[in-house]
């Protein structure tokens, strides 16, 4: 048996130790926002926080988590109170929704560690989004941010425009490959 706590709340699974904290949280915790993505913590739909760090649930077994503080999507904030969670809908983010709850975690963690990222860190985030939600995104971090500091972010010290970020400094990862980059048409 393995004992930790999730959203608030002390749980025990009755599962093989071996099992990933994915499972354990989709199965038998009916916590459905980590999603199943690549199944090696490459693309970070399946992430919630461990510890106050961003973690993906497919790569961590239960066992290697006893007495683990964990943070799902569900528990991230009541009402989606949360800045970035505020941030995500004013700036209108959302595309399919299947990545978003691992991308806002991460942020969570990453602002909650630093809420002033700089450019570096949001860039640095390594969550996938196929649908091309990068520039609201960082809009939507650098809102976030500016909720947790007051209107002071780092990310918006010295830019005179609406674009937080210069669009090379968008995370890769949160692009379709369709936002800033050059397109080839078919032949």
């Amino acid at each position: 048996m393995t004992s930790m706590t999730i959203n608030g709340e002390a749980v025990r699974f009755k599962l093989d130790p071996a099992t990933p904290l994915l499972w354990a949280l989709r199965d038998a915790a009916n916590l459905t926002g980590a999603k199943y993505g690549c199944d090696s913590g490459e693309c970070g739909a399946c992430t919630v926080i461990v510890d106050g760090r961003a973690v993906p649930s497919c790569t961590v077994s239960i066992a290697t988590l006893e007495g683990a503080d964990i943070v799902t999507i569900e528990g991230l904030a009541p009402g989606r109170a949360h800045p970035i969670q505020q941030a995500w809908a004013a700036e209108q983010v959302s595309q399919c929704g299947y990545c978003e709850p691992g991308i806002l975690l991460s942020i969570a963690a990453m602002l909650k560690a630093n809420p002033r990222p700089s450019e570096a860190e949001i860039a640095a985030l390594t969550n996938i989004c196929r649908c091309g939600i990068g520039s609201r995104a960082i809009k939507a971090i650098v809102r976030a941010s500016m909720a947790l500091t007051g209107g002071d972010s780092l990310a918006m010290v010295g830019r005179k425009d609406d674009s937080p970020l210069p669009a090379r400094e968008e995370p890769k990862r949160f692009s379709n490959g369709s936002s800033n980059e050059e397109q080839i048409a078919p032949q």
